[in-house]
């Protein structure tokens, strides 16, 4: 992984990608920021509510987080993109919550994890204004960090074969549709997965005469307070801080280079790691630079013109915080939901995530064993001292890499 420098604080004049066209108007990138924030939120809501669950909230709690993730997200994304007249987009941490899925239960309960969000963002804004901590984490080998990342995958991706046998009439409809999309319209392939979900849920309730709570479907914060315990820094809020900056924040910008944007990497990283800890005690986990949906905002596609393209990210944050407002109306279907849709819906999000994660972590001959080693122990979910399996993976990793790099 290559260093971290930190990015001047003035907007970067992209260069031209097209030939713009005088005739485009605001539709065009108004329309690519609503895709964003549908495409975003559909196709991982599903890993957040899973993750937020695993770690101790309840159903009120996990529904405050979804809303938190997304309100702390929309608010940063349309001050960067306002500020910086750039396509910054944010994004809640995907591979941060597979990581709480995969921890699960840790050491002081649900309130321990909130004070392990809180002490990731306090990581990630240190890291934008020391830049020797940047640099620490982009120098963990990417074969080590991908592994420990699919190894935290992997449980959740083998969740939609584990449901077939609960709830098969769901389940199944699920995963042909996901199928026939990926072939014809892969962009929109886990959103038709979630609607089908959620059209076979509403059957399945329906027929059962299930009694839906129509109170808890109003949107609502749960705050709680922060505790601290040096089994929930150390197992949740060290590997939730490098998996972010691993996975999203790094790669995140450089997508935006690719496109002719220089990332404001101190303002970035001080306004994600910021949201992070205003949202934690609501439950938000983590926030970051979106990598893979960045590039729906940032592209032509977006808009012909690179200096009008942040009109996408601040239209995409926009409509995040409307977004919000149904985050505990999807808790309560969801719960009523037969066993399994949740998990289902999100392993078929992760799948494409896993993939990359498994390549990066194989990719090199003479690192191999270490990333297998790594990826086998976070993938056993088996930790030690009340320290989670994905902070012991990362560990063994880098050791086994040491030791078989100074045999060679």
């Amino acid at each position: 992984m290559s260093n971290v420098s930190s990015a001047p604080e003035a907007p970067a004049v992209p260069h031209p990608e097209s030939t713009v066209a005088p005739a485009a108007g605001l539709a065009q990138p108004l329309g690519a920021g609503v895709v964003t924030a549908l495409v975003g939120f559909t196709s991982a809501f599903a890993v957040v509510l899973s993750g937020l669950t695993a770690v101790g909230a309840n159903a009120a709690q996990a529904a405050s987080g979804l809303l938190a993730v997304c309100v702390t997200q929309a608010v940063g994304m349309m001050l960067l993109s306002y500020r910086y007249r750039m396509p910054i987009t944010l994004a809640w941490s995907t591979p941060g919550a597979a990581l709480l899925a995969s921890t699960g239960a840790v050491a002081g309960g649900w309130p321990a994890a909130v004070g392990a969000f809180a002490l990731a963002g306090v990581l990630i804004v240190i890291t934008g204004l020391w830049q020797r901590l940047g640099n620490l984490v982009a120098a963990i080998p990417v074969e080590i960090a991908q592994a420990m990342l699919a190894g935290v995958l992997l449980p959740l991706c083998l969740a939609p074969v584990q449901a077939v046998q609960s709830s098969p009439a769901v389940v199944v409809p699920v995963i042909l549709v996901w199928l026939v999309l990926q072939r014809v319209a892969k962009r929109l392939a886990v959103i038709a997965a979630f609607a089908t979900a959620a059209i076979g849920s509403g059957i399945s309730i329906a027929v059962q005469h299930r009694q839906l709570d129509f109170a808890a479907m109003v949107p609502s914060v749960e705050l709680t307070l922060p505790h601290w315990n040096w089994q929930a820094m150390i197992g949740v809020a060290i590997p939730l801080y490098i998996v972010t900056m691993a996975s999203q924040n790094i790669p995140g910008t450089a997508v935006m280079k690719s496109f002719g944007y220089e990332v404001p990497w101190r303002a970035a990283m001080t306004v994600t790691g910021i949201g992070t800890m205003v949202g934690a005690p609501a439950g938000g986990h983590a926030i970051n630079l979106a990598a893979i949906s960045a590039a729906l905002s940032a592209a032509p596609s977006a808009h012909p013109d690179p200096k009008k393209r942040w009109i996408a990210s601040f239209t995409s944050g926009a409509g995040y915080l409307v977004l919000a407002l149904g985050s505990a109306a999807l808790v309560t279907l969801i719960a009523a939901a037969p066993k399994g849709t949740l998990e289902t819906v999100a392993g078929l999000a992760l799948l494409a995530t896993l993939a990359a994660a498994l390549t990066g972590a194989l990719r090199s001959e003479q690192h191999r064993e270490a990333g297998v080693v790594t990826f086998l122990i976070a993938a056993s979910g088996v930790g030690f001292l009340g320290i989670g399996a994905a902070f012991w993976a990362l560990l063994a990793g880098l050791v086994v890499r040491k030791v078989l790099t100074h045999r060679d």
